[in-house]
């Protein structure tokens, strides 16, 4: 992999957001949300994944997420967020305006259906249809550059068997600003508080976040 120096690093990052807000030291900063009025957030998603991220490569990251409202506008200082959770929801008109915004001037959306959840899979389905008109969620190839951005990742295993998993996303001018998994993403390993109470998760989701993360800095 040829790996990003920082100062590679912030001039792409400074390109993903029209007013980006630099951390400290210029770490990368990212986002869990809170939606649907409020009523719905990601706190129980690992953010392990950001210090391994640093790890891997030369992109500093802060190691913790900082909790957003997908409604406010500061949804727009931070270049990578991650939606998620375990029952069904629906956006407001605000938050679905702010969705398209955010995605269409250069942020990018990580999202998963919390311990696989069909409830809010079907929601997440219906809200970026209802938010993005003129854009669809399709299946991404397992040739696609973010299978091998970091890690090579031949296969999404699940946690409990099955065919394996795949993973969807959604262009935007030939970039890709939301990656979508139908299974859980979360890496329960390094979670405190949250259980996933048996859901057929995708096991080697460390490493596929690693790759998301990387690939959505990195285009």
């Amino acid at each position: 992999m040829r790996r990003m120096s920082s100062a590679g690093w912030g001039i792409a990052l400074a390109a993903c957001l029209a007013a980006p807000v630099m951390a400290k030291e210029a770490a990368l900063q990212c986002a869990n949300l809170i939606y649907a009025s409020g009523t719905q957030t990601s706190r129980c998603f690992s953010d392990e994944f950001l210090s391994a991220a640093q790890r891997e490569t030369t992109i500093s990251t802060e190691r913790r997420f900082k909790s957003v409202k997908l409604d406010s506008d500061e949804l727009f200082k931070y270049p990578f967020v991650v939606m998620t959770g375990e029952k069904e929801f629906t956006l407001s008109s605000k938050e679905r305006t702010n969705l398209k915004k955010y995605l269409t001037s250069g942020g990018f959306l990580l999202a998963s259906a919390g311990c696989s959840n069909k409830d809010w899979d079907r929601s997440f389905r219906r809200e970026v249809k209802q938010s993005l008109t003129d854009l669809a969620l399709t299946r991404i190839p397992k040739e696609h550059a973010l299978f091998k951005t970091v890690k090579t990742i031949t296969a999404l295993k699940l946690t409990h068997g099955g065919e394996d998993a795949t993973l969807e996303g959604v262009e935007h001018n030939g970039k890709m600003v939301v990656v979508y998994s139908q299974h859980g993403l979360n890496d329960t390993k390094h979670t405190e508080g949250c259980c996933c109470c048996g859901g057929n998760e995708i096991g080697n989701s460390m490493e596929v976040n690693i790759n998301i993360l990387v690939y959505a800095l990195m285009h």
